[in-house]
C-alpha cells in the first residue's frame, strides 16, 4: 500500500507540475494574509515556471498553491531550501523579509533572507560554492548569527556581503574557532545542523539534529552475538541510512539505537523487510558476507549477499570486443564489488558479466548511469564515447563518465606568474604540458607564485582552451581537488612544479623537478580512510613508483608531524591517532617522482 501512495503521489506532482497556471501564491499564518487567502507571486517573463515575491513574513508555517485553490499545493517540512511536494507539509517559517522564489515545475523554492551580511557557502550547502544561505542576526546579539540547515558531505565557510573579501574557515568541527581567509570547514557527514557564528569572538558550531548517534546489528547470527553490537556507518549523504559489511551465520539478529533495546527493530522478512519497531528477530537463513542496510525513515531493511568473482567486463554491440570476447574491468583493491575500466564504446548495447558465455550477467535500461539487475536479456543502450566506467556487482549500480579531451590548459590568477587574471584583451594564461600518453595529465615548472590575498581577488585557478567555460578551483593548497566553478586556490609565495588531472580535478604543487623527479598524478594514490581517526593506509597505483619511498606530513601551517622511508609498498600504514584534528598534506617521494595527497584527521 505505501508504494502505490507514493507512486500516486508523484504522478499527481509530476502532473501538476507541468500545467501552466494562471496565478501562484504563497499562503499561511507566516503570510501577510493568512490561511484564508494567497498572497500572489511574480511570474517571470521568461520562464513561466518561475514565480517571486518579495516579503516581510512571521514566525510560522507557509506553503504554495496555485490559481487560489487547494486543488494544487506544494510543501515540504525544510527551510529555507527545499523541494515542495504535492500537498506535502507546511513550510516552517522564520521571521523576516525574503525574496521568496518558487518553480512550479521541479517545486524547487528559495526563503532568500534580506539586510543579513553574513552567510554560510560551501559544497556542503544548498548551492554549492555559487552562493551563500544567509544567517539570521541575534536580536540581542548583534555579532552572533544561526541557521538551520540540511547539509551534506563536504566544505563550508562563513562570508561577509555576499563576497570574497571577508571569509573565514577552520580546521575543527563540529565547533571551533574561526580564521580569517582560513582553510575549509569539512563537513563529515550529511544532516540538519544548527549552525552558528559569532563575528566577534570567532566562535563556530555545527549542531546536529541527529536521531541517533549509533546504529547496530545484535543477535547470535552477528560476530558479537547477543552481547555486543556490530556497528553501522551512516551515510555521508543520507543520515537516515546506516549500512555496514557484515559476516553472518544463520540465526537471528535485530537492529538496535544507541547500544540500548529502548530503540530496536526486528521484521518478519529475510532479506528484504519493513522494520518493525520491536519486532520479532529477523532470521538470516544463509550464512555469508552481507552488506546490511536499515533506513530509519523508511523503516526498511535489506541485507545483500556479497559474491566475490574472480573476473567482471562489458560486452556486447557497443563495446571493442563486440559479443564475442570480454572487456575487462579491474576490481578495486578495498572492494570485491567494485570494478572499474577505461573504454572506447560505439553506439550499440552492453552487459556487465563474468565471462562470455553470459550464464551471470547484468543489464539495465538507463544511460549514463543506473542500476543493473541479473538479467541478460536487457542490454544497456550505450553511446559512442570515451568513457570511465564503474559498477558495483553488489548493489548493481553502474556509470559511464563521458572523458572529455582539451586542447590547453593553464594556471591563471592574481598570485600566479603574469601577477594577474586574464582580462578582455590578455590572456595572461601559464600554460601546461599535456602528458603525451595521458590527456587529462597536465605539468608545468619553475612557476612562480604569489601569497594569496583576498583584498585584490587573490589566488589562482586551473581553466581549459583559454576561456572561462571551464575552470577548476578549490581554497586548498598546495594539495585538492578542483571542482568546477570552485573558488580560488589560495598558495604560498615560492616556485613550483605542478600537476593538474583535467578528468578527477585533483591537482598538487610541489618543490620544482629536474629531469629525474616528475610531478605524479595525485590520482595513482589513496589514503584510506579519508578522513581518518587513528590509523590511514597509503595505496599506491603506479607500476613505476619503485625504490625507496619518503613518506613526509604536514600540518596546515607547514609544520612536519612526520617523515619515515619505506622499502615495501604494500603495506604502508600510518598512525594518526596522536595527530590533532585537522587537515594535512600527505608528500610522497622516490627520488623520480613526487606527489601530494589531503588528508583529513577527525576525532
Amino acid at each position: 500500500m505505501f508504494r502505490v501512495f507514493t507512486t500516486l503521489s508523484l504522478c499527481l506532482f509530476v502532473l501538476a507540475g507541468y500545467s501552466q497556471f494562471e496565478t501562484v501564491g504563497i499562503i499561511g499564518d507566516a503570510t501577510p494574509n493568512g490561511w484564508g487567502e494567497s498572497t500572489p507571486m511574480n511570474q517571470d517573463d521568461e520562464d513561466p515556471n518561475l514565480w517571486t515575491i518579495e516579503v516581510d513574513l512571521l514566525d510560522g508555517f507557509a506553503k504554495f498553491r496555485a490559481d487560489n485553490s487547494w486543488d494544487v499545493n506544494w510543501g515540504d517540512n525544510t527551510f529555507p531550501v527545499g523541494v515542495g511536494e504535492q500537498d506535502g507539509d507546511d513550510i516552517p517559517v522564520t521571521a523576516g523579509s525574503y525574496l521568496v522564489t518558487f518553480n512550479s515545475e521541479s517545486g524547487s523554492y528559495f526563503f532568500d533572507l534580506q539586510g543579513s551580511n553574513i552567510g554560510v557557502i560551501g559544497s556542503a550547502t544548498p548551492f554549492g560554492w555559487d552562493r551563500e544561505i544567509f544567517m539570521f542576526q541575534d536580536p540581542d546579539d548583534e555579532n552572533q548569527y544561526s541557521v538551520t540547515l540540511d547539509l551534506v558531505q563536504g566544505d563550508a565557510k562563513f562570508r561577509a556581503d555576499g563576497g570574497w573579501d571577508l571569509n573565514w574557515g577552520g580546521d575543527d568541527f563540529p565547533e571551533g574557532t574561526a580564521v580569517e581567509g582560513g582553510n575549509d570547514i569539512a563537513i563529515p557527514n550529511a544532516g540538519t545542523y544548527v549552525i552558528t557564528f559569532n563575528t566577534e569572538t570567532l566562535f563556530y558550531s555545527f549542531d546536529e539534529q541527529a536521531d541517533f548517534e549509533t546504529i547496530g546489528l545484535i543477535g547470535e547470527a552477528t560476530p558479537g552475538g547477543w552481547d555486543e553490537d556490530t556497528p553501522l556507518n551512516r551515510d555521508p549523504n543520507n543520515p537516515a541510512v546506516w549500512s555496514a559489511e557484515v559476516e553472518l551465520t544463520e540465526g537471528a539478529c535485530k537492529f538496535r539505537a544507541d547500544n540500548d533495546w529502548a530503540v530496536n527493530w526486528g521484521g518478519d522478512d529475510f532479506p528484504i523487510g519493513d522494520a518493525i519497531s520491536g519486532g520479532d528477530d529477523i532470521i538470516v537463513d544463509e550464512a555469508g558476507t552481507y552488506l546490511v542496510f536499515l533506513d530509519t525513515e523508511n523503516l526498511v531493511y535489506q541485507f545483500v549477499l556479497i559474491v566475490e568473482y574472480d573476473q567482471m567486463g562489458i560486452i556486447g554491440s557497443g563495446t571493442p570486443g563486440g559479443w564475442v570476447e570480454l572487456t575487462d574491468l579491474q576490481r578495486d583493491a578495498n572492494d570485491v564489488s567494485v570494478w572499474r575500466g577505461r573504454a572506447e564504446l560505439t553506439t550499440g548495447d552492453l552487459l556487465f558479466a563474468t565471462d562470455a558465455s553470459l550464464q551471470i550477467a547484468w543489464g539495465g535500461s538507463d544511460f549514463p548511469s543506473g542500476t543493473a539487475v541479473p538479467d541478460a536479456s536487457l542490454p544497456i543502450p550505450v553511446e559512442e564515447g570515451d568513457y570511465l566506467i564503474t559498477f558495483n556487482s553488489t548493489l548493481g549500480s553502474y556509470n559511464f563518465e563521458a572523458v572529455v579531451e582539451y586542447d590547453e590548459m593553464s594556471l591563471v590568477g592574481e598570485s600566479g606568474p603574469f601577477g594577474r587574471w586574464p582580462d578582455e584583451t590578455t590572456d595572461f594564461d601559464f600554460f601546461l604540458d599535456k602528458d603525451p600518453d595521458d590527456f587529462n595529465l597536465w605539468t608545468g615548472n619553475n612557476i612562480e607564485l604569489n601569497d594569496f590575498d583576498a583584498t585584490p581577488d587573490g589566488g589562482v585557478k586551473f581553466r581549459a582552451n583559454g576561456n572561462w567555460d571551464v575552470n577548476w578551483g578549490d581554497v586548498d593548497f598546495p594539495e585538492g581537488v578542483g571542482v568546477n566553478g570552485g573558488p580560488n586556490i589560495e598558495p604560498v609565495a615560492g616556485t613550483y612544479s605542478v600537476v593538474f588531472n583535467s578528468l578527477s580535478g585533483e591537482y598538487a604543487f610541489g618543490p620544482t623537478v629536474s629531469t629525474r623527479e616528475e610531478m605524479l598524478n595525485p590520482a595513482y594514490i589513496s589514503l584510506m580512510p579519508n578522513p581518518a581517526v587513528s590509523e590511514v593506509l597509503i595505496d599506491i597505483d603506479f607500476e613505476y613508483f619503485t625504490g625507496a619511498l619518503n613518506v613526509a606530513i604536514f600540518d596546515v601551517s607547514g609544520k612536519q608531524v612526520f617523515n619515515q622511508n619505506y622499502d615495501d609498498y604494500s603495506d604502508i600504514r600510518i598512525n594518526v591517532s596522536a595527530f590533532t584534528a585537522g587537515t594535512y598534506i600527505v608528500q610522497l617521494r622516490n627520488g623520480q617522482y613526487f606527489t601530494a595527497k589531503q588528508l583529513s584527521v577527525v576525532k
